[in-house]
Parts: structure tokens; C-alpha cells; sequence
């Protein structure tokens, strides 16, 4: 079983790279893995402070994941797994390939400002040599239409 290993951010390229992990997952019978990533920087202050602002950042998370799970299940007929890890985004991101021998392939969407591809679609394509896992990038700009003829292919 192949799974897609798609991340889950605030970022608006989230949005396609969602799509199509779960598009080509539908039409290749595999899997779609959500990760997301809780940055250590968002818990300093008090130990219960912290805790309480952790639990909150996974809230927000799981209503987030939410949204994409049930479009993934009642649109595509995939029923995605969501992960939540605390650290650095690429170090994490590496750490759950090399968890999961499953994922074959890294989903990452491209951000639309400018030329600029977006903070992990950067340093992740820096070291894609040396990555164990095919990287696809999925473009922030083009539409639902375009990924679904993609997709099938």
C-alpha cells in the first residue's frame, strides 16, 4: 500500500497539494497520510501555559484536518490518517518518512508569491537527492479542473 504523505498548514498552497494527494490516492488505491507540525516556538512561557497552548494548537489541528477528511472521504472514497508531531517542519517531515515505510510519496504545494515556492517546498527540494522518498509539487495555481485530469494520469 502507497501512502501520500501530504502536510497540513495555514498556508493557502495546503489547499492543492490536499487535493491532489487525495485525487491520486483515489485513483491509485492508496493512502493519504496528513502531517502536521506543531512548532516548538509556539509554546514559550510556564509549563501549564504551554501545555494548554499545545492542547489548543492540536484543537485547531484536528478541526482543520476535519475539513480536508471529509471532502477526501465523501469525494474521493479515502479515508486519510492525520499525525501530529512537535518540532522543526523538514526535520519532522524527514522523521515521519523514515517512521512509516508505507509513504512513497512527499505531497508539497507551491506557493503563488512571486517566486517564491514556499519555506518547505525550498529547503526539502535542497536535499531531494538525498531524500528516501519522490517529492511531487503541486503548483498553488492551478485550478480543481486541471488537478483532476493530472491526477488520473
Amino acid at each position: 500500500m502507497r501512502k501520500f504523505l501530504v502536510i497540513l498548514d495555514d498556508s493557502r498552497e495546503c489547499l492543492n497539494a490536499m487535493r491532489f494527494a487525495a485525487m491520486r490516492a483515489s485513483h491509485t488505491k492508496g493512502q493519504v497520510q496528513i502531517l502536521s507540525i506543531i512548532s516548538p516556538e509556539e509554546f514559550h512561557g510556564f509549563m501549564g501555559v504551554a501545555d494548554v497552548m499545545r492542547a489548543e494548537a492540536r484543537e485547531r489541528i484536528e478541526a482543520h484536518y476535519e475539513v480536508f477528511a471529509k471532502w477526501m472521504r465523501d469525494r474521493q472514497g479515502v479515508n486519510p490518517e492525520l499525525v501530529i508531531r512537535e518540532g522543526e517542519a523538514v526535520a519532522e517531515i524527514l522523521a515521519q518518512i523514515q517512521d512509516d515505510p508505507e509513504i512513497g510519496i512527499l505531497v508539497l504545494g507551491a506557493g503563488t508569491e512571486g517566486n517564491n515556492p514556499g519555506p518547505l517546498v525550498t529547503q526539502l527540494t535542497r536535499s531531494s537527492g538525498t531524500l528516501p522518498v519522490p517529492i511531487t509539487i503541486v503548483p498553488g495555481e492551478l485550478t480543481r479542473e486541471r488537478l483532476e485530469a493530472i491526477s488520473k494520469g
